[in-house]
């Protein structure tokens, strides 16, 4: 599975689940980290968890396993490292104070229709 497909189903639940404002950043030509960002936010700790698990147990549902989670404790931010995709599932105050999408300002910013299936949020 490349790392399009997994950005795929990372929106795709995320979508589902009622994330807001769902951000995918390509980054594969500014770094070797990752090939996409998807930053999402949830309305509290307890979404930005939730959130966190339904991507974790969806991906492991395609025997897809994230190589580090950080950031259960506090539930303000909570990262998902996938080798080329990292999750960022942000606490809407925390989301704005670190401004990954600013810092990351000249990746790509990408179209989050090309990311979702006709079908999702069904």
């Amino acid at each position: 599975m490349n790392s399009k497909d997994i950005a795929k189903l990372v929106v795709g639940s995320l979508d589902k689940h009622k994330a807001e404002d769902i951000q995918i950043i390509g980054i594969r030509d500014l770094t070797v980290i990752a090939d996409y960002f998807v930053i999402a936010t949830g309305t509290s700790s307890t979404q930005v968890k939730a959130l966190a698990d339904y991507v974790e147990d969806e991906l492991k549902e395609k025997e897809i396993m994230p190589q580090r989670v950080e950031g259960y404790p506090s539930a303000s931010w909570i990262l998902i490292d996938y080798g080329s995709v990292i999750v960022h599932v942000f606490f809407a105050e925390t989301r704005a104070f670190y401004n990954l999408e600013r810092l990351w300002k000249d990746g790509q910013q990408l179209d989050l229709a090309d990311f979702l299936d006709e079908n999702s949020g069904e």
